[in-house]
């Protein structure tokens, strides 16, 4: 079942980043399809999070989208080469948005192989985040696209991670932010999934 815009609007965006484990996530770009399960999540809480693009109110022309209505992506470029793919939750004006950091291929093996230069599919072609992009065809042009689009769209197939299978964890790489780092905001489904 595809999930619906209204799936967004919650304002709790850490209880999001541990409901998005087991949804799926699609794309058809140029009418091929490719996706997976979401395994790897982190969670930025808007203005209040030091870890956030939006913390104190920050408002840039690269951290727009996040403002808008959940039910966006917000897609910015790492270190000049990695676009990296978040979904925006809650009302418009409250900046929350969490990082997909990994999947589980489902659909699309070729065509991810093509998008990777790699030559197999192994259990870490979309591991983190900038491989998730990668694979699933995503860049900085399709920044603030809505979601469900005929582009990207998630589904929720009802497989639910077991409380005792949640990895919970501080995020990775954001020392900067401060006491924010070591916030309980990553979650992982540890379940054997390769």
């Amino acid at each position: 079942m595809v999930i619906e815009h209204d799936y967004f609007l919650q304002d709790d965006v850490v209880f999001a980043a541990r409901d998005l484990l087991g949804k799926y996530i699609f794309t058809r770009v140029g009418g091929q399809l490719c996706g997976g399960m979401i395994f790897e999540t982190e969670a930025y809480k808007g203005i209040t999070d030091k870890a956030s693009h939006a913390f104190g109110g920050r408002r840039t022309r690269r951290n727009e989208a996040m403002y808008a209505e959940g039910g966006i992506v917000y897609v910015y470029l790492c270190y000049g080469m990695h676009h990296l793919l978040n979904l925006v939750f809650n009302r418009e004006g409250a900046p929350d948005a969490v990082l997909i950091r990994g999947i589980l291929l489902t659909h699309g093996e070729e065509l991810v192989l093509q998008r990777t230069g790699k030559t197999k599919v192994t259990p870490t072609i979309c591991q983190g985040p900038g491989r998730v992009s990668k694979a699933l065809g995503i860049t900085v042009a399709d920044n603030a696209l809505q979601i469900p689009s005929a582009k990207i769209w998630l589904e929720d197939r009802k497989i639910t991670p077991l409380h005792e299978e949640i990895k919970i964890t501080p995020r990775i790489g954001v020392d900067y932010a401060g006491e924010d780092a070591a916030l309980p905001y990553r979650f992982v489904w540890k379940k054997k999934l390769f």
